[in-house]
């Protein structure tokens, strides 16, 4: 295990959760779907709760979590440009602020998720009180990490079409079924045509 790339996953694990905060602030400003806005005040929540989780595994590692990495400060600036696009749908086009906010939360969940799904590997590899924190960690994450990702996704496609001026399927299948893999979603997506 190269323990210094460890840490690295985890300072950008921390630094994305940090971030994900304001993206989904700004999100939120963008939603005029009173279903969605609320999808996302709800995964607002959750994003503050995992930074503490992750938080907790700091801890377990004896890491300072204000300490600065070039990853981390990369995450860092994509959150900030993506709440910059967000910012600038908002002012030059807020007809489209909602669907622009919706593919800057899946860029962001899907760092997010790729960040879990890593950290998953490492506590599945490590036997011990580090390895147990990462995979307590990621018991407490895994599905809500999943459901930003998946349910969001399907909510900026279906945008994406109604505004196209085709039937689109609100809220999206991947929400209506509660979709939290990746199989799921796929069965979510082809399934949308029985829904319209």
């Amino acid at each position: 295990m190269n323990n210094r790339q460890v840490e690295e996953l985890l300072y950008q694990a921390l630094e994305t959760e940090m971030g994900g905060q304001q993206v989904y602030k700004t999100a939120i400003q963008c939603a005029k779907n009173p279903e969605l806005k609320e999808e996302w005040e709800k995964y607002l929540e959750e994003t503050r709760n995992h930074e503490e989780i992750i938080r907790g595994v700091f801890s377990a590692f004896g890491l300072d979590a204000e300490a600065e990495t070039p990853g981390r400060k990369l995450v860092r600036t994509h959150a900030e440009t993506l709440v910059t696009m967000m910012q600038a749908a908002l002012r030059e086009k807020p007809e489209a602020a909602q669907i622009v906010a919706a593919e800057c939360v899946v860029g962001a969940e899907t760092k997010d998720h790729q960040n879990w799904e890593l950290l998953n590997r490492i506590g599945e590899a490590m036997k011990d009180k580090k390895g147990q924190a990462i995979r307590d960690a990621v018991g407490q994450v895994e599905d809500q990490e999943d459901e930003h990702l998946y349910h969001t996704r399907g909510w900026a496609r279906e945008l994406w079409i109604e505004s196209l001026g085709m039937p689109a399927v609100i809220p999206p299948p991947e929400e209506e079924k509660s979709v939290t893999t990746m199989i799921g979603a796929a069965r979510a997506e082809q399934s949308r045509e029985k829904m319209l």
